[in-house]
């Protein structure tokens, strides 16, 4: 998806200014165990799947609708992994962002696994002793959500 409405009107108050966005991500489990990763467009990363909480929206609702309009998969979100804050991160056309990230566990239900928006290049299930190269932090989640134990991790 482009950039929502809501960050565009920000934008245009503010310019480049640095914002603080909510984030979600989902790593995504099928029956087999494969873990369900996106090739990004902009930098060609291989990521799990990520997306902006609009406002006023749970974020377990964004995430279902991330993970089907970027992938096509539709998914049952189980449990809360992580939280964490991502960035600063500069994009390419200056803005500034800092998310507050909330990551969760989710299985596929339904859907077929595809490329679905401008946003990826590749969309793909991975078996986890067959990972492509993830960030550390991504990899982290991916290989904690496999042997997940109930417990959520707050990053401090």
């Amino acid at each position: 998806m482009p950039t929502p409405d809501f960050v565009l009107a920000l934008r245009s108050k503010i310019g480049h200014d640095p914002l603080w966005l909510p984030g979600v991500g989902g790593v995504v489990f099928d029956g087999d165990g494969r873990v369900l990763l996106g090739q990004r467009a902009d930098n060609r990363a291989w990521t799990i799947i990520t997306g902006m909480v609009d406002p006023g929206e749970e974020p377990a609702v964004a995430l279902r609708r991330e993970v089907e309009e970027e992938t096509g998969v539709l998914v049952e979100v189980e449990h809360l992994l992580d939280t964490g804050v991502v960035g600063p991160i500069t994009f390419p056309n200056g803005d500034v962002c800092t998310f507050l990230n909330l990551d969760f566990r989710c299985r596929a239900i339904g859907g077929e696994a595809r490329v679905n928006d401008d946003e990826s290049l590749d969309v793909r299930w991975f078996h986890l002793d067959d990972l492509p190269d993830l960030n550390p932090r991504h990899r982290a989640l991916v290989l904690g959500a496999g042997d997940f134990d109930g417990r959520t991790r707050f990053v401090s």
